[in-house]
Formats: C-alpha cells, sequence, structure tokens
C-alpha cells in the first residue's frame, strides 16, 4: 500500500523559516533510514500557502482562483498528483481545463535546495540530489 504522508503546517513553516542546518542534518538522517527500509517512493516539502492557489469551481464548472495563504487547515487531501510546469500560472490554467465540479485543488511549488539559500549546507544539497536521483 501506498501512503501519502501529509506534514501539518506550522506557524515557523508558513512564515517561510525552514530550521537550522542542524535541523536539516538530522531530518537527513531519518530520511536516510526510511530510504534504506525501502519505505520511501518520493519526498520533498511545500512552500508555504501563502504562495500556493486553490481552485473552487461551482455546480456549472465556472472557476475561481483564490491566492494563499490558507486559513481553512481541517480540509482532507482526497489525490495527489505532481507536475512538471514552467509557472504557477501554467498549472492553475491545467486546472481550469478539468472537469471537476464543486471541488477544490490546491497548488503548492515543491521545494529544492534552492529555496532555502544559505540555510542549507552545500554537502546536505549534493547529499539530498543524489539521494533524489537514486529514487528515480
Amino acid at each position: 500500500m501506498r501512503v501519502l504522508v501529509l506534514g501539518k503546517a506550522t506557524e515557523q513553516s508558513e512564515s517561510g523559516e525552514f530550521g537550522s542546518p542542524e535541523d536539516f542534518v538530522a531530518m537527513e538522517q531519518f530520511n536516510d533510514t526510511l530510504v534504506e527500509a525501502g519505505v520511501v517512493l518520493a519526498s520533498d516539502g511545500l512552500q508555504p500557502t501563502s504562495k500556493g492557489k486553490r481552485l473552487a469551481f461551482d455546480g456549472d464548472g465556472r472557476c475561481s482562483v483564490i491566492d494563499g495563504p490558507f486559513a481553512e487547515t481541517k480540509e482532507l487531501i482526497a489525490g495527489f498528483q505532481i507536475w512538471e510546469v514552467a509557472s504557477m500560472d501554467e498549472a492553475v490554467e491545467w486546472v481550469k481545463r478539468s472537469p471537476l465540479r464543486n471541488s477544490h485543488v490546491e497548488l503548492r511549488k515543491i521545494l529544492d535546495a534552492d529555496d532555502f539559500g544559505d540555510a542549507f549546507p552545500a554537502d546536505l544539497a549534493a547529499a539530498d540530489e543524489q539521494a533524489r536521483a537514486d529514487l528515480r
């Protein structure tokens, strides 16, 4: 069985604070353990909801785009996809073409090492990149 593990947002993550280099080392060690056990199929973090968008469809298929941050955090996730697009706007346009009705879609950029700046040590960035390549 495959399971999507969603880490709940905190005030820290929503403010764009991603932790110290020591935090990254500890998480990398934990993730390495999961990878060695064959548990991890894909693993990434998301930017804060302030950088996301939601699309709401009414019964006639009309779409409204809602910019983050999102006040409601009690919603369940019913599906998950990873897309490769050039921009958030391109992703919004693809979702608008969907046949969805009476539903919401949230779009969030997946974090990469560049999003962390100097807080993410270069050796960990290289190890992270290699681990991702090994998963493919």
